[in-house]
């Protein structure tokens, strides 16, 4: 078996995106949700605008490491009434699901003078997005939905209580029940002050893979790390394994130097065969690249 630091390969040539890679105005670019349409890998990129207002726009690459921004938005703070209320402060840290019908759904935090609570909007041609609700109560990040119903419902993680990531279900993508605490900081580890969801869960014959960030506090300030777990496909409040150790960390100086240092913060996959592509933001100030075999991350979970 691989040792954890071998498990994770970085991209030689990151960062795979920057600030000057917008082509209009921006602060920073980072955490992009990703999946595969049609012939390219698609990133929907967060991006903070200079007052400090974060939105969301795509990118398109056919290799998955260089990428063609679009020149607009794909998402800004909506208009609507129901909507403007909860995104005034930007929208950002989106996630995407592929469903089996063609719909992609899109998580994302909205921010407002409320707190951060979690959006879902649909799109099956990533030209047209359509929003569907907010479906969370307030002070909630990190959502990510399971790509198929299990047991006839929708299923969806998130981070409720800013410390622990919880499960919770529902009939219609609108109404959300039987939240139960699934995974939480484990004290003295790497991930001993608060875990988060990272992309959406990978089915595997094995079970779901769940890629998350852990945060430990150390006298530098937070740090920001990777790490998986496995849940099992039927139930997938039963875990599986956690793997002890983290896999990704900050160590280079685009992850060590940025608006918010220290930050490894996985939000995207895209996988073919064994091989995985994630894709992260670092420091909160560009978008990143690392590479690596599903089997081992799987493995190393049952360890």
């Amino acid at each position: 078996m691989k040792h954890l630091d071998q498990i994770f390969v970085r991209y030689k040539d990151n960062p795979i995106l920057e600030k000057d890679d917008i082509p209009y105005p921006a602060n920073t670019v980072f955490n992009p949700a990703a999946c595969k349409y049609k012939d390219y890998i698609y990133l929907l990129l967060r991006v903070e605008d200079r007052m400090g207002i974060s939105h969301l726009t795509l990118a398109r690459s056919k290799d998955g490491f260089n990428f063609e921004v679009d020149k607009n938005p794909f998402m800004y703070p909506g208009e609507d009434p129901y909507f403007s209320i909860y995104e005034e402060y930007g929208i950002e840290d989106a996630r995407i699901t592929q469903f089996s019908d063609g719909v992609y759904y899109i998580m994302y935090v909205v921010h407002s003078a409320f707190s951060p609570r979690i959006g879902i909007a649909k799109t099956n041609d990533f030209k047209k997005v359509k929003r569907l609700e907010i479906i969370s109560e307030p002070s909630t990040k990190d959502g990510v939905l399971f790509s198929e119903k299990i047991k006839g419902e929708y299923v969806r993680l998130d981070r409720p209580d800013d410390e622990n990531i919880w499960i919770s279900y529902s009939p219609d993508l609108k109404y959300w029940g039987k939240s139960k605490v699934l995974l939480y900081p484990r004290e003295g580890k790497w991930d001993a002050q608060k875990i988060g969801a990272g992309p959406p869960p990978i089915k595997t014959e094995r079970g779901w893979l769940l890629i998350y960030h852990g945060v430990r506090m150390t006298a530098a300030g937070r740090l920001y790390r990777v790490g998986v777990g496995l849940l099992d496909l039927e139930n997938p409040e039963k875990v599986l394994g956690v793997n002890d150790g983290f896999l990704l960390g900050p160590k280079e100086n685009y992850e060590r130097i940025g608006d918010v240092g220290n930050v490894v913060f996985p939000t995207g996959v895209v996988i073919e065969g064994d091989e995985l592509i994630m894709y992260y933001g670092a420091a909160d100030s560009c978008v990143c690249a690392a590479t690596a075999k599903l089997s081992d991350l799987i493995d190393i979970c049952l360890a």
